[in-house]
């Protein structure tokens, strides 16, 4: 639409800058008054390539086009011509300035006749953003921070477990015996956990920023598993803990509905590619600049998501330190986590001592569009936060020695499909560990151990934001033994689930697992014990 000052100005300094014509120029301008009536009265020009005469080489070629194209106020001569290099007579300048003059009273005139016609929509628009204003100055009035983000996730858990097998009555050697001494209950209470349970873990996520590149990450967290079978040791046969079952460390304890740290760190580039943590309470996991997995999109049991290599992806949680560096898709990554940094007692805590409960780890990777590679080598204490394995070859709080040594090594990588569709996503791990004693120890003790896992994931099943996964695996089972003694251990693990997104924000997900021998090595000789178990986890975030 045509802008009133820009047409009128220009024309206005042209007329004035004419000089004024003498009475005798003035005479012969009136003889061709005629002439001057005709080109004022042109039919106007829509297109500057109607000037016969007028040429892109020309200085003011873009000034006219602007007149004629924009604006319409410009008409030539009757033999089609614009006659550029001639002079301009008061009167011409009269007849050009009267011309957009016109079209500016045409174009004021339309302003007016829309402004009225939607007057009622403008008044709503007007106060709608004076209402937006009011709420954009209310919230920085009131807003919680202008550095921290708060993300939340509440879940539920409903489920139950059966068991099944020859060894669950069979006197001295009984499962349940067995299953007693793992949960810490008295013998006079010998009962497998297999009650429906209702459980929730709660978190709340504030990440800070200082400088737009930093991130300190605090994470609440609140969860009532301690006794579930779902919570893992020591109150549970240990494999079936879910990885969103949270229970704060209160030794034989269940500390019951208490809120705690569950992460705390503070995350920084150092310049080149390279990124440093260091934490109070963070995981080894953090400190990792790529996990080798895109399986589970709706994680289920904790021990499918350590990438098939549990002892070297140990998620390991206490006070440490990190460095990664990244480029061009590859990425170093190196950290240390002490379960027990906080501990004063060179035997039972600290830093680099023998009681730390500490990992160290170091990780080679790459990751392209569709798919990534890591090798990793972890240096494994006894009471890492986390090693799942048939019992009694972990590092948990049950069967650890503080004399054990482990070089965990994991080899682990996915592929995933550009677009939703028939093929899933792959995601494969496999895991060696090497075990040492710094004193002797009785024959039958581990000595090397192994794991692996797949993961398969459909992505937008039946319904957009829907998905399937399933994984089979063997967590860490023992391969070989002090003393030539043959291992009777090992178990396979499957999960299958369907994750049904009912909205942006809540999602419901049913899952079943199976546990062939969830007791390895302590399963009495010649029977069979197995696990089942089904639930259904229902997310909000927030």
């Amino acid at each position: 639409m045509p802008e009133p000052r820009r047409l009128v100005l220009p024309l206005l300094l042209a007329a004035v800058s004419i000089q004024a014509a003498s009475a005798r120029e003035a005479a012969v301008a009136i003889s061709s008054l005629a002439a001057i009536n005709a080109y004022s009265q042109e039919e106007q020009v829509t297109s500057i390539s109607q000037f016969a005469d007028v040429r892109p080489s020309d200085w003011a070629y873009q000034a006219l086009a602007n007149l004629v194209e924009r604006y319409g106020c410009v008409a030539g001569y009757p033999n089609g011509s614009f006659k550029g290099g001639q002079s301009l007579s008061r009167y011409e300048a009269a007849a050009l300035l009267n011309a957009c003059l016109d079209r500016v009273t045409e174009t004021t005139d339309e302003l007016k006749r829309l402004i009225q016609e939607f007057q009622k929509e403008l008044a709503v628009l007007r106060g709608r953003v004076d209402g937006l204003e009011a709420r954009v100055g209310e919230l920085e009035a009131n807003q919680f921070s202008t550095t921290t983000k708060l993300k939340g996730l509440a879940t539920f858990v409903l489920g139950a477990n059966s068991f099944s097998g020859s060894a669950i009555n069979t006197g001295a050697n009984s499962v349940n015996r067995r299953a007693n001494e793992l949960t810490g209950k008295p013998r006079s209470a010998v009962s497998l956990p297999n009650a429906t349970t209702f459980n929730y873990d709660v978190q709340l996520t504030f990440d800070t920023s200082f400088n737009g590149k930093d991130l300190l990450r605090t994470n609440l967290r609140a969860g009532n598993f301690g006794d579930s079978v779902f919570g893992g040791e020591p109150h549970s046969l240990g494999l079936a803990e879910l990885e969103i079952a949270f229970q704060e460390d209160c030794g034989a304890a269940d500390c019951g509905d208490v809120v705690a740290i569950d992460k705390l760190f503070y995350q920084f580039p150092l310049g080149s590619g390279f990124t440093a943590t260091i934490g109070a309470r963070v995981g080894q996991e953090d400190m990792l600049a790529l996990w080798p997995s895109v399986y589970p999109a709706d994680s289920i049991l904790n021990v499918m998501t350590v990438n098939g290599a549990p002892a070297a992806y140990n998620k390991n949680r206490g006070a440490g330190a990190g460095l990664w560096w990244e480029k061009d898709n590859f990425s170093i990554s190196a950290n240390y986590v002490a379960t027990n940094a906080d501990g004063g007692d060179p035997a039972a805590g600290g830093i680099g001592t023998k009681g730390s409960g500490g990992t160290g780890t170091v990780q080679f990777g790459y990751a392209g569009e569709q798919f990534g590679l890591a090798a990793i080598w972890s240096y494994v204490q006894p009471e890492t936060e986390f090693v799942p394995g048939t019992t009694p070859f972990t590092h948990s709080a049950i069967d650890h020695n503080a004399n054990a040594r482990t070089n965990a090594f994991g080899l682990s990588g996915y592929w995933q499909p550009l677009e939703s569709g028939w093929l899933p996503s792959l995601s494969l791990g496999w895991g060696i560990n090497s075990t040492t004693f710094l004193s002797s120890q009785s024959e039958g003790s581990l000595s090397t151990s192994q794991s692996w896992m797949a993961g398969l994931q459909w992505t937008d099943v039946f319904v957009k934001g829907n998905d399937f996964g399933m994984a089979v695996g063997q967590p860490v089972f023992a391969t070989s033994l002090t003393g030539g003694i043959t291992p009777d251990d090992g178990g396979v693990v499957w999960e299958w689930w369907y994750k049904v997104q009912l909205t942006d924000n809540i999602s419901v997900t049913p899952a079943i697992f199976y546990l062939s021998r969830p007791l390895g090595q302590v399963t009495p000789n010649g029977e069979t014990f197995s696990q089942l178990g089904g639930l259904i986890k229902t997310s909000f975030k927030f």
